[in-house]
């Protein structure tokens, strides 16, 4: 059986898309990334950047959360999340990229200025910036959605899975007010039986279990 090592509101949301779209049996491993178990020298063994998620499958070790998404959509053709037609799938390769080299940046650099930074290290203007950043670039995609339900083609595909976690995390970030098309696309994706949580719900589970641990028995 395959498993996965995640943690919370992180990019194994968008793997746990899609295994749930594929409904492959897996087990999910949770690393507790405040404990700093992402740090540990047998996690380290399977992903030496310390970072989440990890897929193990058989003896394959696969990290970075958009090659585990493709290689599970190759594993598992007949699903239909990666086309068979080569310029769609060409173009599946294309919005996965746009997704995590334009749409992403600007949600990390305000992450790491708002909390994961030393204090002493934290620009509120370099968060201004990257908002920014982030409206011009998501606006393209924004206009590429009218008139669609799914980023590519005519069904959900490895870039909606990929895709939905950063759209869904500028949501939390109250990034989407003037783009009216990712706010219908992320309604219609959470009305999916196989949604994983939203952003905002894997971070208030954070928080409770945190708290939980937190207090007196």
């Amino acid at each position: 059986m395959m498993k996965l090592y995640g943690f919370g509101a992180t990019r194994s949301l968008r793997v746990l898309w899609v295994l749930n779209e594929l409904g492959v049996e897996f087990e999910f491993v949770p690393v507790n990334l405040r404990a700093g178990e992402h740090l540990l020298p047998q996690f380290l063994q399977l992903n030496p950047a310390g970072k989440v998620p990890v897929l193990v499958d058989g003896n394959n070790v696969l990290t970075e959360s958009a090659a585990i998404v493709l290689y599970l959509a190759e594993k598992y053709p007949n699903k239909g999340l990666l086309p068979v037609d080569l310029t769609l799938r060409a173009q599946v390769y294309r919005w996965v990229l746009f997704a995590v080299t334009e749409l992403e940046q600007p949600l990390w650099r305000m992450t790491r200025h708002t909390f994961l930074y030393p204090k002493d290290q934290r620009s509120p203007a370099d968060i201004v910036l990257a908002a920014e950043d982030f409206a011009t670039v998501a606006k393209v995609l924004d206009q590429h959605m009218i008139g669609r339900q799914f980023i590519v083609g005519d069904r959900l595909t490895a870039a909606d899975c990929v895709t939905a976690y950063i759209i869904d995390w500028a949501a939390d970030k109250q990034l989407l007010d003037a783009l009216p098309e990712l706010r219908a696309y992320m309604s219609r994706l959470h009305l999916r039986t196989n949604a994983p949580p939203t952003f905002a719900e894997a971070r208030i589970r954070w928080e409770a279990a945190k708290l939980s641990a937190s207090s007196p028995a």
